[in-house]
């Protein structure tokens, strides 16, 4: 686990996957086809009251209210402390994904205001987020 730093917010657009977890790649490719592949892809997840898991495939947002013509969520990484771990080849890792979250989350479940994030910086590696 490596402890990073986050110095702004960033302002994040996108679909809930209600469906999870199928439906999450092509959540992404749907958001990236409409808004074009130059976009870093973040995955934005947290239990609600019910313990059912609340999935959003985002991108980051790059003109303020860009996604309200295509009805798009909106969702917010905010500046502060984080606690990291990074996976790398993780598309051949997604069923163990969930054990690195539970290995950064202290206490408690992720909620809505300390979600668990999946920064996807490449096929190849993704680096999984919890606010420190």
């Amino acid at each position: 686990m490596t402890l990073c730093k986050q110095t702004t917010d960033i302002n994040l657009i996108g679909l809930h996957v209600t469906t999870f977890p199928n439906g999450i790649k092509e959540a992404f490719d749907s958001v990236l086809e409409t808004l074009g592949s130059n976009r870093t892809c973040y995955g934005i997840s947290w239990m609600d009251d019910n313990n059912t898991i609340q999935y959003y495939a985002m991108v980051n947002q790059l003109v303020k209210g860009e996604g309200e013509s295509h009805s798009y969520k909106t969702l917010k990484i905010p500046a502060g402390d984080y606690k990291t771990e990074t996976v790398h080849d993780w598309l051949s890792k997604t069923s163990s994904i969930k054990d690195v979250f539970h290995e950064l989350v202290d206490s408690g479940q992720p909620n809505k205001n300390n979600p668990c994030i999946e920064w996807y910086q490449s096929d190849e590696v993704m680096v999984c987020m919890v606010k420190a």
